[in-house]
């Protein structure tokens, strides 16, 4: 599923009502068919937590039996006769794409949209983040995004980290967060840590959005955001051998920066690898391993996978 992809004005929002297996497959076949400039893409559990919806916003006039005709290929015939159409010329799209989008706990962390914040309460013992969809990757409904804090949160546990009052910032090598998409690692990292973080994508609009939730959830004294194509750019040689580094991004570029980034960690410190399929781990372990890191922990969500390595 494209998660956190979306159009600036949609005029038509496409919905159905489907079992959870149809809904993924649907989700996953729309988000590879059209393009995630002028289309979004949702699947989530409907409150009845027996059924799931699939929600398509357009921000051009689909071609409403093409449509058709990939959710009938996705699903079955009579799934796609369930399909319905209609404009959103005169609604808030941006609260209807997440209206039915449930808070998402992960460990202590919990992901929201502005819709929830008042029900989502934070504690000594949850850190309540809001991201909202926009035009970048991560409101951590994904698996990936999910893994990867999953996996934060039983580093914190293994090491025996605890969040730090505001105020009680304490020095440290920075953390890493390669391909941030909408900030929320970055902001979860600070968060959890209060130790500086520099995030970076190498997309424009997706610097733009890290940078407002960043704002948003109060982290701007800790967390930096740059444009940057890999770890080439001067902030990231200005900021020393790393502790923590996330990379949530596709095999392809993993295995390219498996060097770079086994080279920006000092001894001791972690990379945590996502935005594979089940499937791929191994190749993206293997990259690593050849640079000295070993295998300490994986997260599989949804057929996605999250690795957690450490130079020893």
């Amino acid at each position: 599923m494209r998660e956190g992809l979306q159009p600036a004005r949609p005029s038509t929002v496409a919905r159905l009502v489907t079992t959870e297996p149809q809904a993924r497959r649907i989700a996953d076949l729309l988000g590879e068919s059209f393009d995630p400039e002028e289309t979004a893409v949702a699947a989530f559990e409907m409150p009845d937590e027996r059924s799931w919806g699939v929600e398509v916003y357009f921000e051009r006039e689909p071609d409403e039996a093409a449509v058709r005709a990939l959710v009938a290929l996705a699903a079955a015939p009579e799934t796609a006769d369930g399909l319905t159409f209609s404009s959103l010329s005169q609604k808030d799209w941006v609260a209807a794409s997440l209206e039915g989008l449930a808070p998402v706990p992960a460990g202590r962390f919990v992901v929201h949209g502005a819709h929830d914040r008042a029900r989502v309460a934070a504690s000594p013992s949850r850190i309540a983040i809001e991201i909202d969809a926009a035009l970048a990757f991560g409101t951590g409904h994904h698996g990936t995004t999910r893994g990867c804090l999953l996996a934060l949160d039983r580093l914190l546990k293994a090491d025996g980290a605890r969040p730090v009052r505001r105020g009680g910032r304490r020095r440290g090598p920075a953390i890493l967060d390669i391909g941030t998409g909408t900030g929320v690692l970055a902001i979860a990292a600070a968060r959890a840590l209060r130790r500086p973080v520099l995030a970076s994508d190498i997309d424009p609009a997706a610097v733009r959005v890290a940078r407002e939730n960043v704002r948003l959830n109060r982290t701007g004294g800790f967390v930096a955001v740059a444009t940057a194509a890999g770890l080439t750019a001067p902030a990231f040689r200005e900021r020393g051998r790393a502790r923590l580094v996330f990379a949530n991004i596709l095999l392809g570029p993993l295995r390219r920066l498996a060097r770079p980034i086994a080279g920006a960690i000092g001894p001791g410190g972690v990379v945590v690898l996502s935005g594979l399929l089940a499937a791929q781990a191994n190749a993206a372990l293997a990259a690593y391993r050849a640079q000295g890191l070993r295998l300490v922990g994986r997260v599989t969500l949804e057929g996605w996978a999250t690795l957690v390595l450490r130079r020893g």
